[in-house]
């Protein structure tokens, strides 16, 4: 090989590989933006189904409006008995995520819209299955692999509340079903990250929407996307302590490893997420009777801030992961669901995206997402290689 052949393995990163209109990161100002709304204020005053609605309609939706939305999603929350059924067939200790993403197609084999011309109406109409659905099925899937009956949906509960209830079997109090709304309104969208531009790329093949949000599950399972906020809690549980973070985080810097949850591909600033997370973080310890994990979340933070900065001159800067770890762990929920509680929040901006890759988009754009590489193979000599049988080899 040409040692000199210059690589181009950047991830696409710095790339722009198409317009949009959904969702705007500023890294160097700590801004997320949903369609013109910063993301702090949607947390703090909006419930997620207005978020959906702002999202999949690409504007906030008007009394009347919000009340059929949410009517609409109620109407679609109860999955056919038929996934119920190969949901207890799985072996009990499948990943969840390798549930849900095995789940979603099944869940689209009772979409009727499939069988129509595809157009806006019936794509929105598939949007609302998925955002309702996949909800009910990790719901069911952890009710289920623990034993235990599977909770129907209430129709009197909002999405949030009533995700909670299928889960625990009793209805959430109104701050801890204020705080998960708020967690999904704070995960439900962020540009063209992985998981969003692996359904944007499935979407421009002209697949339907089931198989590019399977698609965007398989991608979001890896521990590098939706599987950070995982590796967080079970960092927090190796650590477990305040007198031991200096030592882990000494041993961490020099092995070249990482203090999950801290720094982000995008943000030159603390994540605006984490930041409304933070308190959500530790008002739900202190309800919940576990500080701890708040405590020990603030005091890393602050020393590995200082540490980047003493060893390797540089800031970083805390992400979405760092404080949802302890928020949901402290809601009681399992660890292995925190990547399949992204999930359900991001459905909402991947069927956005979706629509506007296959619908909406008034811009001319490839029709079909097919990037380059650059070939750095061996070759035989100065052309091809030559065939050579097998007894020659």
């Amino acid at each position: 090989m040409d040692e000199c052949l210059p690589l181009k393995n950047t991830g696409l990163r710095g790339v722009d590989i198409a317009s949009s209109k959904i969702c705007d990161v500023q890294g160097k100002q700590g801004k997320l933006i949903y369609r013109g709304f910063l993301v702090e204020d949607l947390a703090k005053n909006a419930t997620f189904e207005e978020v959906c609605f702002l999202l999949l309609y690409e504007r906030l939706p008007q009394k009347e409006e919000l009340e059929e939305f949410q009517q609409s999603l109620k109407q679609k929350r109860e999955v056919p008995e038929s996934l119920y059924s190969f949901l207890k067939i799985l072996p009990h200790d499948m990943n969840p995520m390798d549930v849900l993403q095995a789940a979603v197609p099944l869940l689209g084999s009772n979409d009727k819209t499939l069988d129509l011309e595809p157009n806006l109406e019936n794509a929105l109409h598939s949007a609302e299955n998925l955002i309702a659905g996949i909800a009910t099925i990790v719901a069911a899937w952890d009710r289920i692999r623990n034993n235990k009956d599977v909770v129907y949906p209430d129709n009197d509960l909002s999405h949030a509340a009533n995700f909670l209830y299928m889960l625990k079997g009793e209805k959430p109090d109104p701050e801890t079903t204020r705080f998960f709304d708020a967690g999904l309104v704070l995960h439900a969208e962020h540009s063209f990250n992985a998981s969003t531009f692996t359904a944007r790329q499935v979407a421009s093949t002209k697949a339907h929407m089931y198989a590019a949000l399977s698609a965007a599950l398989g991608s979001l399972s890896g521990a590098l996307h939706g599987g950070a906020n995982v590796r967080v809690m079970k960092m927090l549980k190796e650590i477990n302590s305040p007198d031991k973070i200096d030592d882990y985080i000494q041993k961490t810097l020099e092995s070249g490893g990482l203090i999950m949850g801290l720094g982000h591909a995008v943000y030159q600033t603390d994540d605006p997420r984490a930041i409304v997370l933070a308190p959500m973080s530790k008002r739900m310890g202190e309800i919940a009777g576990q500080p701890q994990w708040y405590e020990l979340s603030r005091e890393l933070e602050v020393k590995a801030k200082k540490a980047f900065m003493d060893k390797k001159q540089r800031q970083i800067y805390c992400n979405v992961d760092f404080y949802s770890a302890s928020l949901f762990h402290a809601m009681g929920i399992a660890t292995d669901l925190f990547t399949p509680l992204f999930a359900i929040s991001r459905t909402s901006g991947w069927a956005a995206h979706v629509i506007e890759e296959q619908f909406a988009m008034a811009a001319p754009k490839p029709s079909l997402y097919r990037p380059g590489a650059d070939y750095v193979g061996e070759y035989c000599g100065p052309d091809e290689c030559v065939w050579t049988d097998m007894e020659n080899r």
